[in-house]
């Protein structure tokens, strides 16, 4: 069987599984503690410890990503905005500015075609973990104590 703590870490991945297939919709913190079966207070507390952000941010970061790559595809704002669950376009705007460094227009603007494996070119178009631990793997944990942490040039 598992321990208290690998089944806790299987039902935060859980949760964080939920986030990434239902990114565009509306998603609380007392719907993903729901899925991971604990509190809403003890849900924020362990998920931001496991894997290094809230699941708000994590939600936010998600949802710029798939806007990045929507963008790449010369979709315009607003319908950008709306599929990945933004209502109002200067939330979406104001967000993404905020976690890529440019607005979606200037991002779109500068985004070429990279001939390129597309993994790479989501890792190099990923939002940095300046908001968050500067230790966090490609995958956005927190390290193990004890683990040996590299980064990439």
């Amino acid at each position: 069987m598992y321990t208290a703590r690998e089944d806790e870490n299987r039902r935060l991945l859980r949760a964080r599984d939920a986030i990434d297939r239902a990114y565009a919709e509306p998603l609380d913190v007392g719907t993903l503690a729901a899925i991971a079966v604990m509190s809403p207070a003890h849900f924020t507390r362990r998920f931001r410890n496991l894997f290094g952000e809230t699941p708000h941010r994590y939600l936010q970061r998600r949802r710029m990503e798939r806007a990045c790559a929507m963008l790449r595809r010369q979709m315009s704002v607003t319908d950008v905005a709306l599929a990945v669950g933004y209502d109002s376009l200067g939330t979406f705007s104001r967000t993404f500015t905020a976690i890529i460094g440019r607005s979606p227009i200037a991002y779109r603007r500068s985004a070429v075609p990279v001939p390129v494996p597309s993994c790479f070119v989501r890792e190099w178009t990923r939002p940095s973990a300046a908001t968050g631990p500067a230790d966090l793997s490609s995958f956005g944990e927190a390290p193990h104590a004890g683990a040996v942490v590299t980064s990439s040039p």
